[in-house]
C-alpha cells in the first residue's frame, strides 16, 4: 500500500519539541514504509505568518535530518481550491452565512437555559444563532459561512468511521465511529473573513490534492478527526488513515506550544543538542516504524 503523509507546520513563531516529535514520526514512518513525507506550510492566518519563521522551519527540520520533496505547498496559495470547495458545500445547501463573533458565541452559549457551554475542537459549539430553518438559496455570498451539521449528517449518513493506528486521548484505536456531532462539534466554520477558508476545510482538501493517505498528528488533534472525516464525505474524497500520538508536555504537564521559546528547536541546536538529542528528548527513535 502506498504511504504519503505530511508534515504541515504554521509560521507563527518557532518550531518545539511537539512540532520535532510529530515531523521525525511522519518521516520516519513514511520511510519505513517506502513511501513519501511532504512539508506544507499552513499559512493562512497571514497576520500571523513571517518569512522569517517559514525559513527557520526548513532550516529546523533539515538540521533534524529530514528531507521531503518539493516544491512546498502554502495554503495561501490555494484560496481559489478552499472556495470551489466551499461551493460545492453551498450547492448542496449545507452552509449558511453567520454574523456572529466570538463574544456573540460565549454569550449565546453561556445563558442561563442553555446550561455550561459545551466545547469542541473549536472551542464553544456553536450555538446556532443564525442557523435558518431552510438552506439558503442563491449565489454563495462572500461571508463567513458555517457547515448545517445536522443537514450534513442526513446528507453523508451518521455511520462514518475512520482508522486510528495510533491512540486518541482516551486511548481510542482501530476503527473509530464519529459521535454525536451537533453536540460535540456543532456548526462549525468553513469560510471566515480573516482568512478566506477555515483549518477544517483548507486541510482536508489538501490532504485529498496532495494524495496523503496517512495523517500523523497530536492527540490534541483527535477531536478535530470528526469533522475531516465528514467534510471528506460531504467532498467525495478518500479518508486516510489517522495516527494520533501522544503530547509533548512540560515539567507541569502543559502541551507545548509556540509561546514555549525555551523549548523552541532553535534554543536546543544554540545550546550545543544534536538531532540524536532530540529525538531522545520526545521518544521517537530513528526510523522508528510505530509509536
Amino acid at each position: 500500500m502506498t504511504f504519503v503523509t505530511r508534515f504541515a507546520p504554521s509560521p507563527t513563531g518557532p518550531l518545539h519539541l511537539g512540532h520535532a516529535c510529530s515531523a521525525m514520526l511522519a518521516h520516519d514512518m513514511a520511510r519505513a514504509a517506502g513511501g513519501t513525507f511532504h512539508l506544507r506550510i499552513d499559512d493562512l492566518d497571514t497576520s500571523r505568518s513571517r518569512p522569517e519563521w517559514e525559513a527557520q522551519i526548513y532550516d529546523d527540520l533539515a538540521w533534524l535530518g529530514l528531507t521531503w520533496p518539493g516544491p512546498v505547498w502554502r495554503q495561501s496559495g490555494r484560496l481559489a481550491r478552499y472556495r470551489d470547495a466551499l461551493a460545492q458545500l453551498w450547492a448542496l445547501g449545507l452552509l449558511y452565512p453567520c454574523t456572529c463573533s466570538r463574544a456573540d458565541i460565549r454569550a449565546a452559549a453561556s445563558a442561563p437555559q442553555e446550561g455550561a457551554p459545551m466545547l469542541g475542537p473549536d472551542g464553544i459549539v456553536y450555538p446556532g444563532t443564525c442557523r435558518p430553518s431552510h438552506p439558503p438559496s442563491g449565489p454563495m455570498p462572500d461571508a463567513p459561512l458555517r457547515l448545517d451539521i445536522a443537514r450534513a449528517l442526513t446528507l453523508a449518513g451518521d455511520d462514518l468511521t475512520f482508522t486510528e493506528t495510533g491512540a486518541g486521548p482516551d486511548g481510542e484505536t482501530g476503527t473509530i465511529r464519529l459521535g454525536d456531532l451537533p453536540q460535540t462539534v456543532g456548526d462549525v466554520a468553513l469560510a471566515r473573513t480573516e482568512t478566506g477558508a477555515s483549518y477544517h476545510l483548507a486541510i482536508v482538501c489538501d490532504d485529498a490534492d496532495q494524495g496523503i493517505t496517512h495523517v500523523i498528528r497530536g492527540q490534541d488533534l483527535f477531536p478535530a478527526t470528526a469533522i475531516h472525516v465528514l467534510l471528506q464525505h460531504l467532498l467525495g474524497m478518500t479518508t486516510p488513515a489517522y495516527h494520533h500520538h501522544r503530547l509533548i508536555r512540560d515539567e507541569t504537564g502543559r502541551r507545548l506550544a509556540k509561546r514555549d521559546d525555551a523549548r523552541a528547536i532553535a534554543t536546543y541546536r544554540a545550546e550545543g543538542l544534536t538531532p540524536a538529542d532530540i529525538r531522545r528528548m520526545v521518544g521517537v527513535a530513528p526510523q522508528a516504524s510505530f509509536w
